[in-house]
């Protein structure tokens, strides 16, 4: 039987490895720490639950289609449920409105501003949706294996139409003309890691997917949908292995052959890498195998764009507050100043944040008459501010605390606190080996984006392949279940299995 590993029990890797196997592979998943899913983790305190990254759910079929192209309803793993409004906004120190994916209500909000900025609105869905439906085909839903998969008339001018060239924020301009409209829309670029002020505008589809296919909350929370990937998997017939560390890949002939694990070899026909590619590159890729070019050298690689990281508080309160959604959003007073502080490496003054507050319609998230509130402010990645000394720390807690309770009217939050926990950018590289702790790997920029990303199927060796945020397509669950599906299926067209050993993936 092909025996494949898979390095790296993230959405991604768990992805990979259940298309793998079943398809008809062997597949073992080897996971450093106790837990699956990466940063799609879990804090349970006992009594308190958290979900540690990810948060909100868009494009629900891309959650789905893993469960039913291995034939099976996805209804019977994990239960989804809409939300609407999905959000609440709170700009210049107050609620500003509700963020709504009904149109009817979509229209009160833009004809509330201006008719024009209701046609401009109108205008960019229409625009971007178009954008959309040719990145999917074209870019997003394929992999590049070679040069000329890309550099070719056909891609290119596909890659022309996609009209990439001017930043987030510069298109939306060109359709609104009221600044807090743009703002609404333009901050949804920092989901992926990257400012709206330099972002390639085809990012643009983000808030596009929430207001077109809605905002959907997962029961029991993000990590649930982890443990349903976990559970198909093995139902499968694959293999686990948590708390293994693999020391590194190894080669024969620039052939990836198996990992290293405790100084011993472990034999696989191929292997598929979950670890961040940065951390994989530096230091899971031997340079004595000789299949690193020179922009995949140490130095190069550090020399990479990387996204912007997060700091994200874990509040266990012991008291419940009615007024708020279970996504809020609160935008800096200067928002261009927010963000340039953000590229140049300086820890906001002022810190836009985003509070997520899923006890509100999940109970088993804290006990009866307590809440859990997840606060996540996006701050510089290591490469750019390292600085993270507990004064520091606490001092931009502070302020974060201050504006939670003056704007988002929770007066009495410090007396409520039950369980208090941080991760700052130090704790996402340690816990997850996210290079410079950079949330969402490698910066979408446009020449890290798409073809210019590393590959799923690695060019410079064999039988190596990568799945994860860093890797094609990219950064968000949704697309890093995709990348996971795309790493499979360059396997199976490397190493098919013989005929009567393999499995549709329909079956």
């Amino acid at each position: 039987m092909t025996k494949l590993a898979v390095v790296g029990a993230g959405v991604g890797g768990l992805s990979a490895a259940i298309y793998l196997q079943a398809a008809g592979y062997q597949v073992d998943l080897f996971e450093k720490n106790s837990y699956i899913g990466g940063k799609m983790g879990r804090i349970d305190t006992g009594k308190y639950r958290f979900d540690v990254g990810p948060t909100i759910v868009m494009m629900p079929e891309i959650y789905r289609q893993v469960f039913s192209d291995s034939g099976v309803n996805p209804d019977d793993y994990f239960q989804m449920s809409r939300l609407n409004p999905f959000m609440d906004v709170y700009l210049a120190g107050k609620k500003d409105r509700p963020l709504s994916s009904d149109l009817v209500d979509i229209t009160k909000t833009y004809e509330g501003v201006s008719s024009q900025d209701m046609a401009g609105f109108l205008a960019y869905l229409s625009d971007i949706y178009q954008r959309y439906d040719l990145a999917k085909d074209h870019f997003i839903a394929r992999s590049f294996r070679s040069p000329w998969d890309f550099w070719n008339p056909k891609t290119l001018i596909q890659a022309f139409r996609l009209k990439t060239f001017s930043s987030s924020y510069q298109s939306l301009k060109k359709y609104l003309e009221s600044e807090d409209l743009v703002k609404l829309l333009a901050f949804q670029t920092l989901y992926i890691g990257i400012s709206p002020f330099n972002g390639p505008s085809i990012y643009n589809i983000i808030p596009m997917i929430e207001l077109l296919y809605g905002v959907w909350y997962i029961q029991g929370g993000m990590y649930s949908y982890a443990q349903a990937l976990e559970r198909r998997f093995k139902e499968l017939g694959g293999q686990i292995h948590l708390n293994t560390a693999i020391e590194s890949v190894t080669f024969t002939n620039k052939n990836a052959d198996g990992v290293m694990i405790g100084g011993v070899k472990h034999d696989y026909d191929a292997v598929v890498m979950n670890a961040d590619f940065p951390y994989a590159m530096n230091h899971l890729i031997p340079d004595k195998a000789g299949v690193k070019p020179r922009r995949y050298q140490v130095e190069k690689i550090n020399q990479m764009d990387y996204a912007i990281s997060c700091m994200v508080i874990y509040l266990g309160l012991d008291r419940q507050y009615e007024h708020l959604n279970v996504h809020n959003l609160r935008m800096a007073e200067d928002f261009f100043k927010n963000i340039d502080e953000l590229e140049k490496g300086i820890l906001p003054d002022d810190p836009s944040f985003y509070a997520y507050y899923p006890s509100k319609i999940d109970d088993s998230m804290a006990p009866n008459g307590h809440s859990s509130l997840y606060v996540l402010a996006p701050v510089p990645n290591l490469k750019d501010f390292d600085d993270w000394n507990e004064q520091q720390t606490k001092d931009f807690i502070q302020k974060v605390f201050s504006r939670l309770a003056s704007e988002l009217d929770l007066p009495d939050l410090l007396e409520h606190i039950d369980y208090q926990q941080i991760y700052t950018p130090n704790d996402f590289k340690s816990e997850f080996n996210s290079a410079y702790g950079a949330t969402f790997g490698l910066k979408p920029t446009l020449l890290q984006s798409n073809y210019f990303r590393p590959h799923n199927k690695y060019p410079y060796a064999q039988k190596l392949y990568f799945a994860g945020a860093s890797a094609h397509p990219g950064a968000g669950v949704p697309i890093v279940l995709t990348s996971g599906e795309l790493a499979a299926k360059e396997v199976m067209r490397d190493l098919p299995l013989p005929a009567g050993k393999s499995r549709s993936l329909s079956e």
